[in-house]
């Protein structure tokens, strides 16, 4: 049995710049249900590090900090990275994530490769798909590239 050391050793947790490190908190409980962990304020009151959970997954945050070059979306115009979250029920997701302060960039369609599925922008600036799985099982390669020919033509 691995220890839980170990176990930390193999996760996977994205780590977030905030323009509003504890806004972007007070939003992911309201748009997803997170759970705080731990929250570190540094002298100046803004956040060094926390961490909430979304869906049993760790999410760290930080404040933007630009002596360090800690920068937000805002601060970069934006962010080339999306964040795959899966629900039971995506249209409440999204739901909620647009009256917590979401801007909705994709809407919520059935899409070929066998999600319900659709896209945000919080308001810090990261980008999530958020989906729900429409097949019991995921498609094989040769059944998505059938389904994605399908779709394109």
């Amino acid at each position: 049995m691995m220890s839980e050391r170990a176990n930390t050793t193999r996760m996977l947790a994205p780590h977030l710049v905030c323009d509003g490190a504890a806004d972007a908190i007070d939003f992911y409980k309201k748009a997803f249900g997170a759970e705080e962990m731990v929250r570190i304020p540094g002298p100046s009151g803004r956040l060094m590090h926390a961490a909430v959970t979304i869906n049993g997954s760790m999410v760290m945050l930080v404040d933007e900090n630009k002596d360090y070059g800690a920068l937000s979306p805002k601060s970069l115009g934006g962010s080339p990275v999306t964040i795959y979250l899966n629900v039971p029920d995506v249209d409440d997701a999204v739901a909620r994530a647009e009256a917590a302060g979401a801007t909705i960039k994709m809407p919520v369609a059935d899409q070929f490769w066998g999600d319900r599925y659709g896209m945000i922008q919080d308001p810090f600036g990261h980008n999530w798909s958020i989906a729900t799985p429409l097949r019991d099982k995921p498609m094989n390669e040769s059944e998505l590239r059938e389904a994605a020919q399908k779709a394109m033509a």
